[in-house]
């Protein structure tokens, strides 16, 4: 499996859910102020995300009005929004900005005047009193309530006052970044270090995406991230502006590669552990009987070799997408071995259609070699002769392995009967069942993010804590599902980090391989519940 950045705040619209309270207040206009220009100092009152520890940030704006000579309002004008002052969105600026132009001339017997302008959309500043000026020398400024935290999903803003998206810099966005042809702007909000844009997309997204991003290169090169993303609450499309510099992955105490080394040490001794079983009977007999781990040599290479198999798939996916991985972490378990391992995304994925190749390509090349391996085992002998003495009630653990047991070895297999057969198929077993776990569609899993990738953001989000629930269920019954529920829970829970286009669907052919692998981890988790012997059938019926 693989994992995204550290640090996750809630996957909640991404950060889409903010609302704007406007409530007014006073500042009285310090008589020793400059004609040229003065200041208003806004308090913006932070509300946290949903999802997120509670938390206030008061942060001091300043708005500077000029009065401008005339003749000099068209030239700035021009300056601000470049040659284009002439768009839609430019002449909806000049509309708003009517309205206070008019009171000023009503009020022009008042000596000073002062025009608050917020860094929000132009559609939420609105002045409830009514009146630009008093005679008391005050101005009305809004209190703005602005959501605190990253405006993106499973990613944490280093933010910085300097940092932040000027209000120039926005308006170049709105009038020549986005346009008509790509993604008209009809609203915007503002985030710590960001701008969320509301509108209406035009064209296909992927398209759209590109120019918008070309667009964004030409006027500011590498200093802002776009994103194209769906706002879970009305699921239409919104476009977030990020300062790239503020998403930098955060990095650690402990050297990556010092930390997955030492995890592997002890997955290498759980695979032998697991393949002793006199050893798993007293575990703490174990450092005493070290040279019994040898004979859990064998178990140990084939399903490590399932596990390495997998991972060299994700490597391989992400070498053709462009995504850069971390060093995977190698997850130990004392029941089955090891529970595979996690690997970081240091960088944001292009697309939904790079998360499902990237997330599919490891189960896909640990699945069938697994398989492969099973059959193997049915089919050929021992090497000893002997094999391994089991219960054939095991095979009920799985529906897959249970079938195939019944298919492949017939009447031989029944149940309170002995059976010897190639451990080969319980090595191989362990191996689809590791892969099978991480194709869960919960968290940051394989399976997770196949389904992210398949139906978005809205639908995964709802599987994921359906199937978390149900794993929680089963923990009552199963230490395996116990383990793994709690490690998903602290590790793995996501959310999962944006992409940077996240409204294109993948082809068909890709979402019919990521169904396929959800539905193969069904059938090796789920257990075989028929009766191997016909004979019993017949006891049953003969008994109802």
């Amino acid at each position: 499996m693989s994992s995204s950045p550290p640090s996750r705040p809630s996957a909640a619209a991404y950060g889409c859910s903010h609302r704007f309270l406007l409530a007014s207040t006073t500042v009285p206009v310090r008589s020793g102020c400059s004609e040229r220009a003065r200041s208003l100092t806004v308090a913006l009152r932070c509300l946290p995300i949903a999802g997120h520890r509670l938390r206030s940030r008061r942060v001091a704006c300043q708005a500077l009005t000029e009065t401008d000579p005339e003749g000099n309002g068209d030239d700035e004008e021009k300056e601000v929004f470049g040659d284009d002052a002439s768009s839609p969105s430019a002449d909806s600026v000049a509309e708003v900005n009517g309205p206070a132009e008019s009171d000023s001339n009503i009020d022009n017997k008042k000596d000073e005047t002062t025009n608050a302008e917020l860094l929000s959309s132009s559609d939420a500043v609105q002045n409830i009193d009514g009146d630009a000026t008093t005679t008391n020398h005050t101005q009305n400024v809004e209190v703005v309530e602005v959501a605190s935290g990253s405006p993106l999903p499973g990613m944490k803003q280093q933010l910085d006052d300097a940092e932040r998206i000027p209000k120039a810099t926005i308006d170049i966005l709105k009038d020549q970044v986005f346009g008509f042809d790509t993604f008209f702007v009809t609203s915007q909000e503002p985030y710590e270090g960001g701008v969320l844009f509301k509108g209406n997309l035009r064209g296909k997204p992927a398209k759209s995406y590109e120019k918008i991003t070309n667009r964004l290169e030409n006027k500011f090169g590498g200093q802002y991230k776009l994103f194209l993303l769906i706002n879970p609450e009305d699921e239409k499309p919104v476009a977030v502006v990020i300062p790239r510099q503020t998403l930098q992955p955060e990095t650690t105490a402990v050297p990556e590669w010092f930390a997955a080394a030492s995890f592997g040490l002890v997955t290498i001794f759980t695979l032998l552990l697991r393949n002793v079983p006199v050893l798993q009977d007293n575990l703490l007999s174990t450092f005493d009987n070290l040279e019994l781990l040898k004979d859990g040599l064998s178990g140990a290479l084939v399903t490590g070799l399932i596990i390495g198999v997998h991972e060299i798939g994700h490597i391989l996916a992400a070498k053709e997408s462009g995504i850069k991985l971390g060093v995977p972490y190698f997850v130990p378990s004392w029941q089955i071995g090891s529970f595979g391992a996690i690997t970081r995304i240091v960088n944001i994925v292009r697309n939904r259609e790079d998360l499902l190749k990237l997330a599919a390509a490891g189960p896909l090349a640990g699945f069938s070699l697994g398989f492969i391996l099973l059959l193997l085992g049915f089919f050929l002998p021992p090497s000893d002769g002997l094999g391994l003495v089991i219960d054939p009630t095991v095979f009920h653990e799985s529906f897959l392995v249970g079938g195939l047991a019944k298919l492949l070895l017939g009447d031989s297999l029944k149940e309170g009967t002995q059976l010897s057969i190639n451990p080969l198929v319980l090595w191989a077993w362990a191996g689809l069942l590791i892969n099978a776990i991480n194709s869960i569609p919960a968290g940051e899993l394989d399976g997770g993010r196949i389904a992210l990738a398949m139906w978005g953001r809205k639908v995964s989000s709802r599987l994921s804590s359906l199937t978390i629930g149900l794993l929680g269920i089963a923990a009552l019954f199963n230490d395996v599902a116990f383990y793994w529920v709690v490690l998903i829970f602290f590790l793995q829970r996501g959310p999962i980090a944006p992409l940077s286009e996240e409204i294109t669907d993948p082809e068909n052919n890709n979402i019919g391989i990521g169904i396929a692998i959800l539905l193969f981890g069904l059938l090796v988790c789920l257990p075989y519940p028929f009766p191997f012997d016909p004979s019993q059938l017949t006891d049953i019926n003969f008994d109802l």
